[in-house]
């Protein structure tokens, strides 16, 4: 059986850059919390005008504080990194992963944010090359600011960040999530059903990138998935990786079991237990 330290991908391996990620943490913090600003601003706007319109599904949907906040981001990074390109969840942007590109969730947690349910952040990841160098995710509800950058640890309000130190499975409580698509949910639905008598429980907040960060804080000792985008975790990932958090990534062609859709955050000492699981349940099916 293979484990999640051969399913991994590491951050921080081999990569050399000219760029302060440092800096980049400090502007995406610095975005975020001004697009977390308008998003609690619109709230009240959507709900009360019901501008609201939906993508994959009819249970996915897209608020014009969607396109707002990431309109925002934009021109805000446009300002501060001048010439480097964006990729959003709502206005697209530059496919290809070569160089220095910014990734940008403005809501993560749509259908939360509709509802009232304080789940939802905004998400900001610079990317080297595919890599997440330095990150923020904001939850406007709570004011909180998660953030990292790569080789300089992940925190919480400027509180250092660690994982749990978990190493019992059958006691550990993890996060995922469920697709928009309603055969894919059920084929997720069926794996936790196999994995729930073998864990402490499970949560489900809908917004990964608030999953990830609650990895890194110890909130949950795991957290996996299938059929995120790169805007869900590209952030979230980074915080977690850098609270210690062992990291599998979704990526394209894999032979490990998982498919190509799936991520596995998790505390090191359930990792390879954890993994061990989602194949034995059938994970490449989902």
């Amino acid at each position: 059986m293979q484990t999640l330290t051969a399913l991994c991908c590491d951050v921080n391996v081999g990569l050399t850059h000219q760029y302060d990620a440092v800096g980049l943490r400090d502007t995406s913090v610095l975005v975020a919390r001004e697009a977390a600003e308008l998003a609690m601003t619109m709230r009240n706007e959507i709900v009360t005008t019901g501008t609201v319109d939906t993508k994959s599904t009819e249970t996915d949907v897209v608020t014009a504080a969607d396109r707002a906040v990431e309109k925002l981001i934009r021109q805000r990074l446009a300002e501060l990194r001048p010439g480097e390109s964006v990729l959003g969840e709502e206005e697209g942007g530059a496919a290809e992963q070569a160089g220095l590109r910014w990734v940008v969730d403005p809501i993560d947690g749509t259908v939360n944010y509709l509802y009232g349910y304080p789940a939802y952040a905004v998400s900001i990841a610079a990317q080297l090359d595919g890599v997440s160098l330095a990150g923020a995710v904001v939850e406007p509800s709570s004011g909180r600011v998660w953030s990292a950058a790569v080789g300089h640890g992940a925190d919480l309000d400027g509180e250092p960040l660690r994982v749990s130190d978990s190493r019992r499975l059958d006691l550990a409580l993890l996060g995922t999530g469920f697709s928009y698509l309603r055969q894919r949910r059920v084929r997720q639905a069926s794996l936790l059903l196999e994995l729930a008598g073998e864990i402490r429980d499970i949560r489900r907040g809908g917004a990964a990138s608030l999953e990830l960060c609650a990895v890194a804080a110890g909130w949950l000792d795991g957290y996996y998935e299938h059929g995120l985008s790169r805007w869900d975790w590209a952030a979230g990932s980074l915080i977690a990786a850098e609270a210690g958090a062992r990291l599998r990534l979704p990526t394209t062609g894999t032979t490990d079991g998982l498919g190509d859709e799936a991520i596995v955050c998790a505390a090191p000492g359930i990792a390879d237990g954890l993994t061990g699981k989602l194949l034995e349940h059938g994970a490449a099916d989902i």
